[in-house]
């Protein structure tokens, strides 16, 4: 059976076309040409031909020579700035190699598809809003996973999504853009280093919901794609680096998941932490909600929330990430390691989505506070710039009153006034869950009666007097008991359940 795909597979033909004829002949005798990725022509070598699995170099077709080069490079026309070419509305990209006089010595012919169902195991992630970052080797399929990602956002999910496609990479060659992407917008990057212009330019002037790069790699990248974040418009991105620990430790692209500053703990909070006084934290929320490893083709490690296995690695308490997997069969797969908060967190998400956006007035309410710890919940909010616009208001205690100016505003313009104690997180955090009616995974719970008994250890100490936790269940008393330990203090629980909770007293 011969030349069965060819033409079929994304229009292999026009690649072929620009090949020497002894290549092409030998070529179109393969019977399944579906996991052909490469073909590599290097001066004074012979070609060679690379699947996914498997590489054959053809030394039955001789050495390439610089005419069959020249052959090549006539056809395919001009070379942009980062010595990549492209064949007009297809997917497929010619790479020179250059000596030092500026003359093509090598090519690498890249075999661009676009491939319908690529993200249906991580779609209810890409669906939800939430920065997505994609890692994994080269040759691995990033590419093609942007591009359905394009796709699904801009048909099935009906987004406003533009492309920025350095190289024309992700939409091919050409002014229109290859239908893979389908109602995706595209904006070509002149040259790589253009790269992040072009990111803030989409999102200032074309009003894109979610924005869509290919290699995150510089400092300019990494600011650009932070400043579309805090602009509250999707970013789904790809980085250099195979997993999670190569951006941890690139101070270039660490930025992506919050940067990290080091902090000179007290001797009392270094001896809780049962660590050195000069600790590694991060400094600031990660752009990117979601880090996915592309492990193998069907194969995906999920980080989410990024910030919370982030924090957890610094602390040497790393969290497993979720791995999702496309079985031989074609199931979809769960690790079955994944914990009950995972389970609980998806479950949440999903319904997340089907609650309405609510776009709040913050009164005295620290914005860009608001901002992060809603993004962090992964909640639809929006914050009113005007009042007209808001479904409520939130504001503080101190705020109010019977003659204050948000109690007047809240009149004048019917809007619903949403009162919290302070502004601090906490209090931020309560109101957004009771706003959307989330419950707390087990893992905020734990954290949350740890993080109450270490205040009421300080209190004791500084006070020389015993101090009362909120009522808890068992489960979260006995985390309490060993904090009062580990600062080596007395402890006991007190009343009936219920209202049972923990006392911490001075050690005698």
């Amino acid at each position: 059976m011969k030349n069965n795909l060819v033409g079929k597979v994304d229009d292999l033909k026009l690649l072929f076309d620009l090949l020497p004829e002894r290549l092409t002949k030998h070529l179109n005798d393969y019977n399944n040409l579906t996991s052909l990725i490469e073909i590599v022509m290097d001066l004074g070598f012979c070609p060679e031909v690379r699947f996914s699995h498997t590489v054959f170099r053809l030394e039955e077709l001789g050495e390439i020579t610089q005419e069959d080069i020249n052959g090549v490079t006539e056809r395919i026309g001009t070379f942009n700035t980062d010595n990549r070419a492209g064949i007009e509305r297809t997917l497929h990209r010619i790479s020179a190699i250059r000596n030092r006089s500026g003359n093509v010595i090598g090519l690498t012919c890249r075999i661009g598809r676009a491939v319908e169902g690529t993200v249906d195991i991580i779609q209810d992630i890409v669906e939800s809003g939430q920065n997505c970052l994609f890692l994994g080797p080269p040759g691995i399929g990033k590419t093609t996973i942007l591009r359905e990602v394009a796709r699904v956002l801009s048909t099935a999910a009906h987004k406003r999504v533009v492309v920025v496609d350095t190289s024309n990479e992700i939409a091919g060659d050409g002014d229109i853009p290859h239908p893979g992407i389908g109602y995706a917008r595209r904006m070509p990057v002149p040259s790589p280093d253009k790269q992040h212009t072009i990111m803030i330019e989409a999102v200032e002037n074309h009003m894109p919901e979610v924005i869509i790069v290919d290699e995150i790699g510089t400092e300019e990248e990494t600011r650009a794609s932070r400043t579309i974040a805090e602009r509250g418009v999707q970013l789904v991105a790809t980085a250099h680096g195979y997993q999670l620990d190569n951006l941890i430790k690139n101070p270039t692209l660490c930025d992506l998941i919050g940067g990290f500053q080091s902090v000179i703990l007290g001797d009392e909070e270094a001896k809780f932490r049962g660590t050195s006084k000069t600790v590694l934290e991060r400094k600031a929320p990660p752009t990117f909600d979601v880090i996915i490893e592309i492990r193998a083709r069907d194969v995906f490690a999920i980080y989410n929330p990024v910030a919370a296995h982030i924090d957890a690695s610094l602390n040497s308490d790393p969290i497993e990430p979720e791995i999702r997997k496309r079985t031989a069969t074609g199931d979809l797969t769960v690790n079955e390691h994944e914990s009950i908060t995972n389970q609980a967190k998806r479950q949440e998400s999903k319904s997340i989505l089907n609650h309405k956006a609510k776009t709040i007035f913050p009164f005295g309410i620290n914005e860009n506070r608001l901002k992060m710890l809603y993004k962090s919940l992964q909640v639809p909010v929006k914050i009113a710039k005007d009042i007209s616009e808001a479904d409520l208001i939130l504001t503080t205690k101190s705020k109010t009153g019977p003659k204050s100016k948000v109690n007047k505003l809240a009149k004048t313009h019917n809007v619903s006034l949403h009162i919290i104690t302070s502004q601090e997180n906490e209090d931020i955090t309560k109101f957004l869950r009771s706003l959307f009616k989330l419950t707390e995974s087990e893992e905020e719970l734990k954290s949350e009666a740890q993080l109450e008994a270490e205040i009421a250890c300080k209190r004791v100490l500084n006070e020389s007097r015993f101090v009362e936790l909120s009522p808890k269940p068992n489960y979260l008393r006995t985390i309490q008991h060993e904090v009062a330990h580990k600062f080596g203090l007395n402890s006991m629980s007190v009343g009936e359940d219920p209202n049972r909770r923990l006392r911490v007293y001075p050690r005698v």
